[in-house]
C-alpha cells in the first residue's frame, strides 16, 4: 500500500512556476543529458516543502534503449530527478557555504507506476533531515494524481574541494 500523499497532487499549480531551468541550473549543477527537472512551483522553507516537475520528453538519451517500442523512464532516474529536488532546496535554506548536496542513497524507494515520454513527472520532497553533513527527504513523484514513486532521498555534502577518490 503506498503511503499518504504529502500533498493532494491535484491541487499543485504547475503553471505558477517559482523557478524556471535556468534558475535551477543558478543552483544545481548537473548539465545537459543530467538535468533532470523542468521547474520548481512550490518552496516552502518552514515547512521543508518542495514541489518541481520534470517534463518526460520523446527525445531523452533513454528512450531509444529502456525499453525499444515501451520507453520507461529508469527508476535511477526518477530518483536523480527527486534527489535534484532535494538538493535545490538545501541550496535555497543554504544548508552549506560551498559545493552542494549530492545524492548519498536512498531508503524504502518502491515504484508503483509508469512514467513515459509525454508524461510530467511531479515530484514533492519533504525535508525529514536537514544537516549540513546529512540531509534526508521524504519524496513522491506523481503522474496525474497517480504516485508512481515514493521513497527517502539522502543527501550528503560535496565541496567543489573535494579530490576524486585514487587522486594525488
Amino acid at each position: 500500500m503506498p503511503p499518504a500523499p504529502l500533498v493532494d497532487p491535484a491541487t499543485i499549480d504547475t503553471a505558477r512556476v517559482v523557478a524556471d531551468r535556468e534558475q535551477i541550473r543558478r543552483s544545481n549543477p548537473q548539465r545537459f543529458e543530467m538535468e533532470q527537472l523542468s521547474a520548481i512551483v512550490h518552496l516552502d522553507l518552514e515547512n521543508k516543502l518542495i514541489i518541481g516537475y520534470k517534463d518526460v520528453a520523446p527525445d531523452e538519451f533513454w528512450v531509444r534503449g529502456h525499453m525499444p517500442d515501451y520507453p520507461l523512464m529508469p527508476g535511477v532516474l526518477i530518483c536523480e530527478a527527486a534527489a535534484q529536488l532535494s538538493s535545490y532546496f538545501c541550496n535555497q535554506v543554504r544548508l552549506h557555504e560551498e559545493g552542494f548536496i549530492a545524492f548519498g542513497g536512498m531508503e524504502e524507494v518502491r515504484f508503483r507506476g509508469q512514467v513515459r515520454p509525454g508524461d510530467r513527472l511531479l515530484l514533492v520532497g519533504k525535508g525529514l533531515r536537514l544537516h549540513r553533513r546529512h540531509t534526508i527527504f521524504d519524496c513522491q513523484g506523481f503522474v496525474g494524481t497517480n504516485m508512481v514513486f515514493h521513497g527517502k532521498i539522502i543527501g550528503v555534502p560535496i565541496s567543489g574541494q573535494d579530490e576524486a577518490p585514487g587522486a594525488t
